[in-house]
């Protein structure tokens, strides 16, 4: 398969392929900063993460998503969730998305370095030609991580989906492409040796 599970460890951060037995966890994760209010994001509710764990469990065996429960190598436990999704092996494409991680877990290390490890994964073990990344229009936060990355914006998807309140979402899509990796590699790694503030 395009996408067989896999490990990808970093100094701060392990993705390990998502499974029950992350339950637990990632209900203590989502509840910290109650991130499921987020009128704009997927986020499950705790009452929920077990069918949202069930759901991509479901699409991993279509092959159609990889996903990962981010773990802290600080506690050993799961801060979030992340995914390889919309797998097209044919033109080697993926997208990163369906992310979120503890409030307490976010704007640290872990993220840069969680897309830095599944990029890499991407380009240089799938031989992806391009990786995307989407999200709502107006999550702002989203978009500035994204660009922080180096992706490139390449358009908007007017009345893309519509959202559990009912909303209609438009949809900022970006993208890094295979040529673009080595110069986007070495400024995520010069990023990562940076002191944080």
């Amino acid at each position: 398969m395009f996408l067989d599970p896999v490990t990808l460890k970093g100094d701060h951060v392990t993705l390990v392929p998502l499974s029950p037995h992350h339950h637990d966890e990632l209900v203590g994760a989502v509840q910290d900063g109650e991130l499921w209010k987020l009128w704009y994001t997927f986020i499950p509710e705790p009452d929920n993460m077990g069918r949202e764990i069930e759901r991509r469990l479901g699409l991993q065996k279509d092959g159609s998503m990889l996903p990962f429960a981010i773990i802290s190598n600080d506690t050993g436990k799961a801060v979030g969730m992340t995914n390889f999704m919309h797998a097209d092996a044919v033109n080697r494409r993926v997208e990163i998305g369906g992310t979120w991680y503890r409030a307490s877990s976010q704007r640290t290390a872990l993220n840069t370095e969680c897309k830095y490890l599944m990029l890499r994964y991407a380009f240089e073990n799938l031989e992806c030609i391009a990786v995307e990344f989407r999200t709502h229009v107006i999550n702002m936060q989203s978009r500035r991580g994204i660009e922080r990355l180096g992706a490139k914006l390449d358009g908007t998807l007017r009345n893309h989906m519509v959202m559990p309140d009912g909303t209609m979402r438009d949809t900022v899509v970006y993208s890094i492409i295979a040529g673009e990796w080595p110069a986007v590699k070495s400024h995520l790694e010069w990023q990562m040796q940076r002191p944080r503030r």
